[in-house]
């Protein structure tokens, strides 16, 4: 389970103090996978980095009871001078877990072939994506994070294999995403959220949630 109780959360932008979070309360239960809708600039990736404890809450308190996932996207824990390999080993080591299973995880994911044995530094934003994908996906966690949904790689191979997989994690996992586009949402969530204003608005379903969400984009 991870619940937001009372939580703010705001930036001074220089010119004016930007509302992310005003005393917002929501929870997610794990087998419920939620969609949250919010227009591009309202902090859709302070919130989900919140969740994840990257960034700490102004007030409030954010519990969480379960094994929750880095945000797809985020590369914190990577390190440019070393490989694809290392990385994933280490990161293994980190958690817990099995170094060869996670290495040969993300190796056979990424496709990435003899890049894989060399810095990740070196490599374009498309390969970085695959990695860190993989990277979330070897992993075992209870609520995984996805910021702005599925990445945008130009190579086939993987998003069928990954999309598949994430598919398949839902059986047994629960998924956060966060998004400016309902279409997003739609393969992955059973109910959605909207963040209006510092607020995020729960809703039992896709629809009411894209319902409240056209009409606060289109006001």
């Amino acid at each position: 389970m991870l619940e937001f109780v009372d939580v703010s959360k705001s930036f001074w932008t220089g010119t004016q103090r930007k509302v992310i979070l005003d005393r917002a309360s929501f929870r997610v239960e794990i087998g419920n996978s939620l969609g949250i809708l919010a227009p591009n600039g309202t902090g859709k990736t302070t919130l989900i980095n919140m969740m994840a404890g990257l960034e700490k809450p102004d007030e409030g308190i954010i519990t969480r009871t379960s094994r929750i996932s880095f945000p797809l996207g985020f590369m914190g824990g990577v390190v440019g001078k070393h490989t694809a390999k290392e990385n994933s080993r280490y990161i293994a080591r980190l958690y817990g877990l099995d170094p060869d299973y996670i290495e040969a995880f993300c190796r056979w994911l990424c496709g990435l072939k003899e890049y894989f044995d060399m810095p990740v530094g070196t490599y374009s934003a498309g390969m970085r994506s695959r990695f860190n994908f993989a990277l979330l996906l070897a992993l075992d966690f209870d609520i995984y994070l996805i910021d702005e949904g599925m990445p945008g790689t130009t190579d086939v191979e993987f998003n069928k294999k990954a999309g598949a997989i994430l598919k398949d994690r839902l059986a047994n996992t629960t998924i956060v995403i966060v998004s400016h586009q309902a279409k997003t949402l739609e393969k992955f969530c059973r109910s959605a959220a909207v963040l209006r204003d510092g607020r995020i608005y729960m809703f039992d379903t896709l629809e009411e949630a894209r319902k409240l969400y056209d009409y606060q984009t289109q006001g």
